[in-house]
């Protein structure tokens, strides 16, 4: 028996599959991006088109603006590729952690990749970075909670060490050097050392 479509509702042929086509077009955008960027190229959508190979309403129906994409493009630039190091010592490798962390923020690269964030009309690829740097966080800190140790809250540090630190970047004169960072971290942990 033949059933009839409600109005509204997709067709199963409709629905986006993982993998699929969608995937694939943003993959090739996404590295149409990358690759002009690397060779100097002016970011302009009918530029990132023709280089991807889709035509320029396709971005523009994905994205609505170049600022949208080189958001999400900085996103998936931003996402950590692996766990923090574990070296057994979960202060040593938050210091450490967050002294990386601020190096390559403050970096051109990554100081790019905040705007591009930052410049896109919807807050949510902030929210997601955030979430990123959150996460990497918790890690250190779950890994002190089950040797037994009091570590700070990860929203501490976020407020007290993060927000500083991408102030600084985004807005002070000085790159928050490793100095700079160790002294927030002695801090929020009631250490003397820096």
């Amino acid at each position: 028996m033949e059933q009839k479509q409600r109005v509204g509702e997709k067709s199963p042929q409709a629905m986006p599959r993982p993998g699929g086509r969608a995937a694939r077009i943003q993959a090739a955008v996404f590295k149409a991006v990358d690759e002009l960027k690397q060779a100097g190229e002016e970011l302009t959508v009918p530029a990132i088109a023709t280089h991807a190979g889709v035509t320029p309403s396709t971005i523009y129906r994905r994205w609505g603006t170049l600022a949208e994409l080189l958001s999400d493009v900085a996103v998936r630039h931003l996402r950590p590729d692996a766990a923090p190091p574990d070296s057994g010592d979960w202060r040593a490798d938050l210091k450490g952690w967050l002294e990386q962390y601020a190096e390559e923020m403050a970096s051109e690269p990554g100081r790019a990749m905040i705007r591009d964030v930052l410049a896109a009309d919807r807050t949510d690829n902030a929210c997601v970075c955030s979430a990123y740097t959150g996460q990497q966080l918790d890690v250190i800190r779950q890994r002190a909670l089950d040797r037994g140790d009091s570590p700070p809250d990860t929203a501490v540090l976020m407020d007290r060490v993060v927000a500083p630190v991408i102030y600084r970047i985004l807005f002070g004169r000085e790159t928050p050097a490793g100095e700079y960072v160790a002294g927030l971290v002695a801090e929020v942990l009631g250490d003397g050392e820096g």
